[in-house]
């Protein structure tokens, strides 16, 4: 969820940026607002995550495009993002506890605290792929997962919280393992999208600029059937 469409190599110095490639359907809107490390909220733009993972490059995400399609079919006057999202992490360490998971937590609050017309309509999830490194990492994939999907909703005092989750496009060895265990949750408000056949980096890890437009499309479709009134 963090983004690293458009993020490239430069060959003499082996660093990573951000080409700076905005699409269309990326592109900030008035009514588009995200939350920024300072608890406050400020127009969105990409890369979304910019100071939140702030370890390493960020570049577009699904985010932008899924925000711009609702707000382009009239889904909401304003739409709040509250990014939380840190590249690299199993799933082990969005457990409760854990710091991500507890900034998370803290960030969803906060955000309801700044405007009494708010509300949380969807938590999107994207993660997975350094769970795929491992059988043991796969094989317990399924219990984290629904796992947190429950704290989440407890701590949130929110138990139907709708989550749309993306099955992974890439990983290691037992990648299908890890597919098969999120494509197995059958939970309530629980919607599984799959990202597995857009198109790739030169990493073969992270999708494209265009192929992270199209997730955004994908979960925005998702959101839009199954939990939009």
């Amino acid at each position: 969820m963090a983004g690293r469409g458009g993020v490239v190599r430069d060959n003499n110095t082996a660093k990573k940026y951000w080409d700076g490639v905005v699409p269309p359907e990326c592109r900030p809107d008035p009514s588009i607002l995200r939350l920024a490390t300072t608890l406050q909220w400020e127009p969105a733009r990409d890369p979304l995550h910019a100071d939140i993972d702030t370890t390493k490059v960020c570049g577009v995400g699904p985010a932008m495009p899924f925000a711009n399609a609702l707000v382009r079919r009239g889904v909401a006057g304003e739409l709040g993002l509250v990014p939380c999202a840190v590249g690299g992490p199993a799933i082990r360490e969005w457990a409760r506890g854990e710091k991500l998971y507890e900034n998370m937590v803290k960030r969803a609050k906060e955000s309801l605290k700044l405007d009494n017309n708010c509300e949380i309509k969807a938590l999107l999830w994207f993660q997975g792929e350094s769970d795929t490194d491992t059988e043991a990492k796969a094989a317990a994939y399924k219990l984290n997962m629904e796992t947190l999907i429950h704290n989440v909703r407890q701590d949130l005092h929110f138990p139907s919280l709708p989550i749309i989750q993306v099955a992974l496009a890439s990983g290691s060895e037992y990648m299908e393992k890890v597919r098969e265990a999120q494509k197995a949750i059958d939970l309530p408000n629980v919607i599984c999208v799959d990202a597995k056949g857009l198109q790739l980096q030169k990493d073969n890890l992270h999708l494209t600029t265009e192929a992270q437009v199209q997730l955004g499309h994908i979960m925005a479709e998702a959101y839009l059937t199954h939990f939009h009134a």
